[in-house]
């Protein structure tokens, strides 16, 4: 069976889409994950795909010429006072990116309020052919597998799926009947990285290493073969190294190319 990889935004964060698209179709991947909005809520806007016409058509034009499909498009930020219509641009971007699916985090600890948002969000979504994945955080309102797993067959929506990311499984006990518990047709994609055995718990020190002090699969010490035997082997694995270290000593090509070759050797083992 073929396993497809996607090229996450965080491993080349310092890409232009247009650059990050041909990228990986260069070093062997088969689709590419593109940010849209912000994933903290510092005060910065939409990224300028959004914002300016002409990095959506160069984006477009490369994935035209080289076959690449976008996968997932971040990040969509649920919080108590969310109007899903707000992000009415962000789907009519995705949609024109023909993108498959979208990371949504869930910043309300109400979860029975979270759960309508997220419902009403994944039922627009649905009308431009996105899925709604919800990516459990140990830092925001939805801490865990079992929570993001509840939220979503709550929500009851065709295309609502929970997003696994192996950092954030890890984190928060890296339990494998976790994972076995969700409904495999509510996983669409997952993520692979790995990160050092030891770490900081507080929220800070969580946040430092996901956006920045994240290791090449197998570098680190995340059960990581435990994490893949546990999810569909029909979906797309999007390999997101979001590592400063990597982008200071390495090029967006290197760290492509290495972070690709450390996740095929982690599925040869699974």
């Amino acid at each position: 069976m073929t396993r497809h990889f996607a090229l996450a935004f965080l491993t080349v964060a310092d890409l232009a889409p247009a650059e990050a698209i041909r990228l990986a179709a260069e070093t062997g991947y088969s689709s590419v994950g593109l940010r849209l909005l912000p994933a903290a809520a510092s005060g910065e806007g939409p990224y300028p795909i959004m914002s300016d016409r002409s990095v959506l058509v160069e984006a477009q034009k490369a994935l035209a010429e080289t076959g690449i499909k976008v996968g997932d498009v971040e990040i969509v930020r649920l919080k108590a006072e969310t109007d899903v219509r707000d992000f009415l641009p962000f789907l009519e971007c995705a949609e024109a990116l023909g993108a498959s699916n979208i990371l949504v985090a869930g910043d309300d600890t109400n979860h029975e309020r979270l759960t309508q948002t997220f419902a009403a969000f994944a039922e627009l979504a649905a009308r431009y052919r996105l899925t709604a994945d919800l990516e459990f955080m140990p830092w925001t309102g939805v801490k865990n597998a079992e929570e993001a797993r509840r939220i979503v067959e709550a929500a009851s929506q065709p295309n609502g799926g929970v997003l696994a990311d192996a950092l954030h499984w890890d984190r928060t006990g890296g339990k494998v009947a976790d994972l076995k518990a969700i409904a495999p047709d509510r996983i669409h994609y997952f993520q692979l990285c790995d990160a050092p055995a030891e770490y900081d718990p507080s929220d800070a020190g969580l946040i430092a290493i996901a956006r920045g002090g994240r290791l090449l699969p197998g570098d680190g010490g995340i059960d990581l073969v435990s994490f893949v035997r546990a999810l569909p082997k029909t979906v797309p694995i999007s390999v997101e190294i979001a590592s400063s270290e990597m982008m200071k000593r390495l090029s967006p090509r290197e760290r492509a190319e290495q972070a690709l070759a450390a996740a095929r050797r982690i599925i040869e083992k699974a």
